[in-house]
């Protein structure tokens, strides 16, 4: 455990009940507590399918979502909303003065 699961957590946390993680995702929430150590409550929807991106090419590198965020379609695109709103929740939580 390194001061980036806290945060992971945090973020984890701030979900709304209907999101469904990917299973073992504890290395994805890693790289959004660095998202939100980074880009605080200025995170994008963007910034969440690049850091999905990342992490999903370790997992899947054929995963069909693994294209640029403005090649998605919107409802792919809607999958990345919930995990930015939790970043700038997380970020809100933390006094982050980026926060929205």
């Amino acid at each position: 455990m390194t001061y980036l699961d806290p945060l992971a957590n945090l973020i984890r946390s701030c979900l709304p009940p209907d999101a469904e993680p990917p299973a073992d995702s504890d290395g994805l929430f890693r790289i959004y507590a660095v998202l939100l150590k980074a880009k605080g409550g200025q995170v994008t929807d963007e910034d969440v399918h690049d850091a999905w991106s990342a992490w999903m090419q370790s997992i899947d590198d054929t995963h069909e979502a693994l294209v640029p965020f403005q090649e998605l379609d919107p409802g792919t695109r809607a999958f990345d909303a919930p995990y930015a709103d939790a970043i700038r929740a997380a970020a809100r939580a933390i006094g982050n003065r980026d926060a929205q």
